[in-house]
């Protein structure tokens, strides 16, 4: 366990935090501007019902992250009602924009149909949702294709169509009771292509996306809607997977999220500065990112937690998921944690909000907390700091983004979960060719580089400067990019 403190009040302070634990809970370069959905800051008067919306977010994606699947006809996925990170792109010809989360924990990508049942026409984050119409210049993907087939068997779950000329269907259902109904189709989706440095020129490219018809539960609430999901998962079906296999982009992204000033970088393809110095592997055929964490530490001093803590039984590995707001450790992991991390202040008053520990402090948290490390198989080190982790609510008043309770699988055991907290003011670039996942910390609002696979050209996005036809603002979005076509592709 980690060192007691000697100071007698600290003693005081363990058992308040341990009685507010006391309850259980359940070829090509392309540009897309992407927005931040929850602010880091917030006044005092709006304290509970920032960290309500939150805990709401993540407590129903993590219920959905390990939920039951019933894919009828194929699509695979396990998309979300909401996201922290949320994109504009452009679908159909001539071309409609949709907003649609960016999401590493979900596949495929899709939106909702013009005659949906149950969707949402209005949103609280002031944007204008679309309706997409499937008539208008997609076409229908049929039971005989062999995107239906395939996916169909890759989800495990046989065709079980009327007829071969039947749509091709997908049924997701959700650990929290949401669902989503529709059918696949194929269409044109519109990007800006990177021509040189902090330059694009438009361009597109054929996508099977889902259509949906019918949404149920808390994915048709209007107060956080989106049109739907761009996912980032593994599957054949994901948008990256078919870029890939259409020899426009290489199985590579990364993403930079920027919480200083908001927005950072979300690209496909090899980036190359900085330069990731070491990777961990990727758990084999896990439904997600999973990798595996091999210890903790807190200010230099490693956590004494059972050999057997980061072993989740069948689901094996820790959950690495850029969708998930916060940080979510099983209960002896996070008390562990817990009492190192306020080992130095045991005045402290805390208490509790919505299930987050807080407390009043008003000087500098990178001076008086520590640093919590986090270590993984091939011995790369993963560094949370104070202000990453501690999330001011205005008044001087901070709350702890870990939480109590990590996601449960379906043996019963809790797997650790690090989502957008951890990941924050990283380049994290997941290679799914060699099946590794490495990260460097990096100002994200400063500029990358980015490989041209089959000229070897390589371009510098900056993220205070870039054009096509129209600047974006960088300090207030995140940016998709999409990289080149690949030689060996082109070679075949």
């Amino acid at each position: 366990m980690a060192a007691v403190p000697r100071a007698s009040s600290f003693f005081s302070m363990l058992l308040v935090l341990l009685s507010l634990l006391s309850v259980e809970r359940a070829a090509a370069t392309g540009l897309f501007q992407v927005r931040r959905k929850f602010p880091r800051h917030g006044g005092g008067d709006v304290v509970e019902h920032r960290l309500a919306a939150l805990l709401r977010h993540d407590m129903g994606r993590n219920g959905r992250l390990l939920g039951a699947v019933d894919l009828p006809l194929g699509g695979v996925g396990l998309p979300t009602a909401t996201g922290l990170y949320y994109t504009r792109i452009e679908i159909g010809s001539p071309p409609k924009g949709y907003y649609v989360q960016v999401d590493t924990g979900s596949d495929i990508l899709w939106v909702n149909g013009i005659s949906c049942d149950g969707c949402p026409t209005r949103s609280g984050l002031g944007i204008e949702l679309t309706q997409y119409d499937s008539a208008g210049s997609g076409t229908t993907v049929g039971c005989e294709q062999e995107f239906c087939v395939a996916n169909s068997a890759a989800s495990g779950v046989p065709p079980a169509c009327p007829s071969a000329a039947s749509p091709c269907q997908f049924r997701i259902t959700y650990g929290d009771g949401s669902s989503t109904t529709g059918f696949y189709v194929t269409d044109f989706v519109q990007y800006n292509q990177v021509s040189g440095n902090g330059q694009t020129t438009p361009s597109n490219v054929s996508i099977t996306f889902g259509c949906g018809a019918q949404l149920g539960g808390d994915l048709g609430s209007s107060s956080q809607a989106l049109d739907g999901i761009l996912g980032f998962g593994q599957s054949d079906a994901s948008m990256l997977s078919q870029l890939a296999a259409a020899c426009k982009v290489r199985k590579i992204f990364a993403h930079c999220l920027d919480t200083v000033r908001g927005g950072g970088i979300f690209a496909i393809g090899n980036v190359v500065q900085p330069p990731i110095v070491k990777t961990t592997p990727l758990v084999p055929n896990a439904t997600h990112y999973n990798v595996n964490l091999q210890g903790i530490s807190v200010g230099g001093a490693t956590l004494q937690l059972p050999t057997s803590t980061f072993d989740s039984g069948d689901s094996k590995g820790t959950i690495i998921d850029s969708g998930t707001t916060l940080a979510y450790l099983p209960r002896e992991v996070y008390r562990t944690l817990l009492t190192a991390v306020f080992d130095k202040h045991p005045d402290l008053a805390v208490r509790n909000y919505e299930d987050f520990i807080c407390f009043q402090f008003s000087g500098s948290l990178d001076e008086e907390f520590p640093v919590i490390t986090f270590s993984f198989e091939g011995d790369p080190t993963l560094n949370v700091y104070p202000h990453d982790y501690l999330f001011q609510n205005g008044n001087d008043l901070y709350c702890m983004g870990f939480l109590d309770g990590g996601v449960q699988t379906k043996d019963g055991k809790d797997m650790v979960l690090l989502g957008d907290l951890v990941l924050s003011n990283k380049l994290v670039v997941y290679d799914l060719e060699k099946q590794v996942i490495g990260w460097t910390d990096y100002n994200c609002s400063s500029s990358i580089k980015i490989e041209d696979d089959k000229t070897g050209s390589v371009y510098t996005v900056d993220a205070q400067n870039i054009s096509a036809g129209r600047r974006f603002q960088w300090h207030k979005s995140l940016i998709l990019l999409l990289v080149t076509s690949i030689w060996s592709c082109l070679m075949l």
